[in-house]
């Protein structure tokens, strides 16, 4: 297994990344080890010492004001762990278990949370030792740190709660014998800190957003393949078009899309004589669109590459005056907003694809390609239905891409008065983004057969290696049959971004 470096502060989006597609293990860089053992001996004091230091030697939340002796430290962080243990719902994936106890990691190595090296290197172990705590999706409203969810993670590093090792579901103690690892008795304030944070939000947001960002490629892809299958112009996707109005991810669309159709014989025998003056808006605004949703996209991975490195549990210790402060850092409303701007790019772009596949199957508009794409009207359907289901996956799109960070409310005795919903709000990307990959893998279908019609005139050289992919996995229409299967086949060649990863063209990166 891979095992990367990471510093805390400057972990960058593309290693997160790489945590997240590949599993890697990862260790924190030992130059961070020293602040580390400066602040957890401040909370080592503060814990010995008289004065009411929340978290420390005190209740949680509502019950702050309840001073603990010192000799019930450890009892108070093992009571935090398991009384927050209250998730529920369906597991989530390994992979998102993983970047969330990455991200952990780098929010405890910026040396303000006060835990020793012990709990680092235990987590590092996990990683490592393939030791994944089983952590219900449900139960964080994105407000006081995802409180359940880490729970649960931290219920494994004292050998509580469950965990999956070597590809079953045992307890925590088991996993952690199993891997040759040995739980930790957690210490002031440790219990605390491992569960005040927004790591669980900011995992999922992430990962919605590596998935948005490899759709959008591939929705770059399909909408060429179809402004060739319904002989659309090119020429909206002039250079100056696009530099005129300037915004980055607008040109970024227009060029690739230019260079995903030059040289197709289809484009140039209707260049010519073509009675049509101007395509509709879905072919024509493809890159306006996608382009701008690209924008957003970087926009919200900003905000999540700061959010990945951040110190956000409660107290800190602060290194420049020593002091050990209650803030709020630990309020996900950066990763509520970034998880909206996500889901609202994501319901665009599998809007504007949407109207393609209407178009495309609609005799009336997709200059005169065969109603449904099929060669034999009536007798067979053809992509009618496969339309439907995305008009379906389109609308459930739009009513998960409503807004989330505005719905606060109060929680924990009014204690916890204003709370972001980020959990849920980066949880749900997950289903956008899978019903976009399927609408996409429509529009390849719907795309193919179109631009097959137009033999002997064929598409770019570049489009018919796309088409070539896709027909090694699914055939030609001709007759109807069993559709349910060539979808998914169709949707998982966008999922694994085959599709777009698999041409010559330079596609457009998400960097920040």
């Amino acid at each position: 297994m891979t095992i990367l470096t990471l510093t805390p502060g400057t972990a960058a989006l593309s290693q997160l990344e790489r945590v997240f597609c590949e599993e890697s293990a990862v260790r924190l860089d030992p130059a961070c080890h020293a602040s580390i053992e400066e602040a957890h001996q401040r909370i080592a004091d503060a814990a010995a010492g008289e004065a009411a230091v929340y978290g420390v030697n005190t209740g949680f939340g509502k019950l702050a004001s309840v001073k603990i002796a010192a000799e019930d430290t450890a009892t108070l962080q093992r009571n935090l762990i398991l009384s927050h243990c209250c998730g529920v719902g369906p597991a989530i994936p390994r992979t998102h278990a993983r970047l969330m106890m990455v991200l952990k990691l780098l929010s405890l190595g910026r040396g303000a949370s006060g835990v020793r090296l012990e709990v680092i290197r235990l987590i590092e172990g996990m990683l490592a030792n393939g030791v994944t705590p089983v952590i219900p999706a449900q139960g964080s409203v994105g407000a006081s740190g995802d409180l359940a969810p880490l729970s649960h993670m931290a219920a494994v590093l004292m050998g509580s709660g469950e965990a999956e090792f070597g590809g079953d579901v045992m307890s925590g103690a088991a996993a952690l014998s199993q891997a040759g690892l040995e739980p930790v008795e957690l210490g002031p304030k440790e219990g605390l800190a491992l569960i005040n944070g927004t790591q669980f939000s900011t995992a999922f947001a992430l990962a919605g957003l590596f998935g948005a960002w490899q759709a959008a490629q591939s929705a770059l892809v399909t909408s060429a393949l179809t402004t060739d299958a319904i002989m659309g112009s090119t020429a909206p996707l002039q250079p100056e078009i696009h530099t005129l109005r300037g915004h980055r991810g607008q040109i970024e669309a227009g060029v690739t899309m230019r260079a995903l159709l030059a040289g197709s014989v289809i484009r140039e025998s209707h260049r010519d004589g073509d009675t049509r003056v101007q395509d509709p808006y879905c072919i024509r605004c493809q890159p306006q669109v996608v382009g701008a949703a690209m924008d957003v996209l970087r926009q919200a991975a900003t905000t999540l590459e700061i959010e990945a490195n951040a110190a956000t549990d409660n107290p800190l210790v602060l290194s420049e005056t020593g002091l050990i402060v209650s803030g709020g850092n630990f309020h996900a409303e950066p990763v509520g907003f970034a998880a909206d701007m996500i889901a609202l790019a994501v319901a665009e772009i599998g809007a504007i694809a949407q109207r393609r596949i209407a178009l495309i199957v609609d005799p009336t508009l997709s200059f005169d390609l065969p109603p449904f794409l099929t060669p034999n009207p009536g007798l067979n359907s053809g992509y009618m239905i496969a339309e439907v289901t995305t008009a379906a996956l389109m609308s459930e799109n739009k009513h998960l891409a409503n807004p989330c960070v505005t719905d606060s409310t109060p929680t924990s005795a009014n204690q916890e008065d204003h709370v972001s919903m980020a959990a849920h709000g980066a949880r749900r990307l997950g289903q956008m983004v899978t019903n976009l990959e399927r609408i996409l893998g429509v529009e390849l279908l719907c795309a193919t057969q179109g631009v097959e019609f137009r033999a002997p005139l064929p598409t770019s050289e570049i489009l018919q290696g796309v088409m070539a992919r896709l027909r090694a996995v699914v055939p030609s229409l001709g007759d109807d049959r069993y559709m349910a299967t060539e979808i998914a086949d169709a949707s998982a060649l966008i999922a694994s971004g085959e599709i777009a990863k698999g041409t010559s063209v330079t596609m457009p990166e998400l960097n920040v």
